[in-house]
């Protein structure tokens, strides 16, 4: 019998690190997960909301508990209510760069490195620099040369002041030493609107919602916003390779939970979401609906934040913008 026991604890203690690995605690002595997990974000319908809801039936099962898409009127209500939640992992946050930069721009009742955690990047897509037809640019560089021919005269669309396209252009103008003025809307969708009726002449956009544009010729695509060539706009150039050498923006999305929920939490929230994200049939879905994915340790997420944090400050100093 003695020998049976200890046999029996042997067992136990040998299990005990994958156990742990498996079955975080929440810091309340509760196996994690032990309700209902849901993911905050802005409004239904958008490309957050895509992402959030692929993510949700990705955890699920994984986590062996129901996992729900909360949508808010707005990222930012989101980010209230996730900044204030129970910090044990089952309150989580989705959103994109708009998370650290609208607290450049004004006051916020939170702050993105104190209030969260990052988990993991899920997406990362350019912008594509698009103008409308009848403009005479055919690359960047002809953009560049037409708006010093005609400075203030040219005007550019945007979602909105403090958008991420917003400060794509914002960089543009600043890199490229150009007089181009904004024109905000209060969402992508009229921009577009206007943009391919002619009443605006150039705009930074996603490419889910411009590059069926592109394709029926109602607007004109002159450069990609990344390093290299994208998947995502095939066939359309970097803008550092065609007339502004070292530019480079993108929209970055990802997963974060509220301050000081554990370590262990983190760990397999982590490991659940990149698992999910890539496999192939994941990557796909992303792709068909115009988003690119990419993924990454916590530290890596939280490395990036403070990087663009430093980057935009900088600009909006600049521009002499917002709450600065």
């Amino acid at each position: 019998m003695m020998h049976a026991r200890t046999l029996a604890l042997s067992f136990v203690f040998a299990l005990s690190p994958v156990l742990a690995q498996t079955t975080p605690s929440t810091g309340s002595g509760q196996v994690y997960p032990h309700k209902v997990v849901r993911i905050l974000t802005g409004g239904a319908g958008g490309g957050s909301d895509f992402t959030a809801r692929l993510i949700a039936q990705g955890l699920s099962g994984p986590l062996r508990q129901p996992v729900i898409v909360d949508n808010r009127p707005s990222g930012l209500i989101a980010t209230e209510v996730a900044a204030a939640a129970t910090p044990d992992g089952h309150t989580l946050l989705f959103y994109g760069s708009n998370l650290w930069i609208t607290p450049l721009l004004e006051k916020t009742s939170y702050d993105v490195m104190r209030d969260f955690v990052p988990i993991t990047l899920t997406n990362r897509e350019p912008y594509v620099l698009v103008v409308h037809p009848s403009m005479p640019a055919k690359t960047t560089k002809d953009l560049i040369d037409l708006a010093k021919a005609k400075p203030g005269e040219l005007n550019y669309a945007s979602a909105s002041i403090g958008s991420s396209t917003w400060l794509a252009a914002e960089l543009f103008k600043a890199l490229a030493n150009v007089d181009i003025t904004s024109i905000p809307y209060k969402s992508a969708a009229p921009a577009r609107t206007d943009l391919v009726a002619g009443r605006v002449h150039v705009m930074f956009a996603t490419p889910a919602g411009i590059m069926p544009m592109v394709s029926n010729g109602k607007v004109r695509a002159l450069a990609i916003t990344s390093a290299q060539p994208s998947e995502l706009i095939p066939g359309v150039p970097t803008m550092s390779a065609t007339g502004l050498p070292g530019f480079e923006a993108s929209q970055v999305s990802g997963a974060l939970a509220p301050a000081r929920t554990p370590g262990p939490v983190i760990a397999r929230l982590n490991q659940e979401i990149v698992s999910f994200l890539g496999k192939p049939e994941t990557t796909k879905r992303f792709m068909d609906a115009g988003l690119g994915v990419v993924t990454g340790t916590p530290g890596e997420f939280a490395a990036l934040i403070k990087s663009e944090i430093q980057r935009y400050s900088k600009l909006v100093r600049s521009a002499n913008i917002g709450k600065h």
